[in-house]
């Protein structure tokens, strides 16, 4: 049992709690879980305090239908000036290319991802294959014949792809490497591929303007959550709380 300035936080509620809160072991799951409904019932408790509605019952994991109005109320947030987002634009310009383009074709040698023995087979098959291309053979021959993908039937092209167009363990591998025969197999969910890059197209810098309201939204929000965790933390050092004991600075909130 769990006191917050008087209110009671039962043992059932944490247990019930814990599903939203999956950690690495049970007593984590627990801490996490009762660190949670401890900041609502707080919350609760100052929204209450303050006259806002309240409709909720105490202890459930959806309680926040009052949070923004108290937020509102309760704490200052300010908002990113344009000089603070062309800073951030200067200094992460990384984060503002435009994807590369690929020009790719592949042979898909498909195994299904619990078949250990049909993806060994598919490898060991794909590695042949990348040494037939080397001697000389014909990508889109080897397509039709081979290839568990749809592209076969246009020698293998999957014609311009960007990033986000395809699985992400494949996209990681193509997106890293120069154009030409990849001269290894790259694996994916799907099995093994074959792949030849044609040509890349770097990406750009996007323009400031493009980019200017996705920066801001980010830096609000981030100023945000770190006001509204020094409020938590405020609520936090107020409050009498008796079966619990918090350690603000392993809390994410506190981050």
């Amino acid at each position: 049992m769990i006191q917050v300035n008087q209110a009671s936080i039962s043992e059932a509620a944490i247990m019930a709690e814990m599903q939203y809160h999956p950690a690495s072991d049970k007593r984590a799951a627990m801490l996490k879980a009762a660190e949670s409904l401890i900041i609502g019932e707080l919350l609760r408790q100052r929204a209450k305090a303050l006259g806002l509605s309240v409709k909720s019952e105490a202890n459930t994991a959806s309680d926040d239908n009052f949070l923004d109005a108290l937020i509102n109320t309760e704490v200052a947030i300010p908002t990113a000036s344009q000089e603070e987002c062309e800073q951030y634009y200067r200094l992460n310009p990384q984060r503002f290319h435009s994807s590369p383009l690929l020009e790719v074709s592949h042979i898909l040698l498909a195994a299904a991802p619990e078949d250990d023995k049909a993806r060994v087979e598919a490898k060991t098959l794909a590695e042949q294959l990348i040494t037939k291309l080397q001697q000389g053979e014909p990508l889109a021959q080897l397509a039709q014949h081979y290839s568990a993908c749809p592209s076969k039937e246009t020698g293998g092209s999957l014609g311009q792809i960007s990033r986000g167009q395809t699985v992400p363990e494949f996209e990681r591998q193509i997106f890293n490497t120069e154009p030409g025969l990849m001269p290894q197999p790259v694996e994916s969910r799907y099995g093994y591929h074959i792949v030849y890059i044609a040509r890349k197209v770097p990406g750009q810098l996007l323009p400031f303007s493009a980019v200017e309201q996705k920066i801001a939204d980010y830096l609000n929000e981030k100023v945000r959550r770190k006001a509204v965790a020094q409020y938590i933390h405020t609520l936090i050092v107020d409050a009498e709380i008796e079966g619990y004991d918090f350690n603000l600075s392993a809390s994410p909130l506190m981050q």
